[in-house]
């Protein structure tokens, strides 16, 4: 199946996304894993947005929507304040916890270093660490 592409407008400027849903399990408990990836007018030849989302920490996956376009509005603009340069030809910009954690706020979600089913860490601890 092909994933379907999406265009939002911020601040003027178009930007074409896409997103993917998966599960992952963190100390026996799942969470709702969404990866992210953004491009800029010039489509996949500028340079890619990429960012790992976990659903906020809890004791179960209690969502199964699809992102909406503000939580990848917020996604895209954290990339703009963090770096990405979308007009930029090639390569690949990645938000990540260790990097970019600490400003990244998107309610409901915390940003994950790159996330594959059954090798996640344990997001918990990464909010903890950033709050304590």
């Amino acid at each position: 199946m092909r994933a379907r592409l999406r265009q939002i407008h911020i601040d003027g400027r178009t930007f074409t996304w896409r997103t993917a849903l998966h599960y992952v399990q963190v100390n026996g408990f799942y969470h709702r894993a969404v990866y992210v990836r953004a491009w800029g007018s010039g489509g996949k030849n500028s340079q890619k947005l990429e960012a790992d989302l976990l659903s906020a920490p809890g004791p179960y996956v209690v969502d199964n929507g699809y992102p909406t376009p503000a939580e990848v509005r917020a996604v895209i603009i954290c990339g703009l304040k963090s770096g990405w340069q979308p007009e930029q030809r090639g390569g690949t910009f990645v938000l990540s916890e260790r990097e970019h954690g600490a400003t990244f706020t998107v309610p409901g979600f915390l940003l994950a270093d790159p996330v594959r089913p059954a090798e996640s860490a344990d997001p918990t601890t990464h909010e903890a660490q950033r709050r304590g």
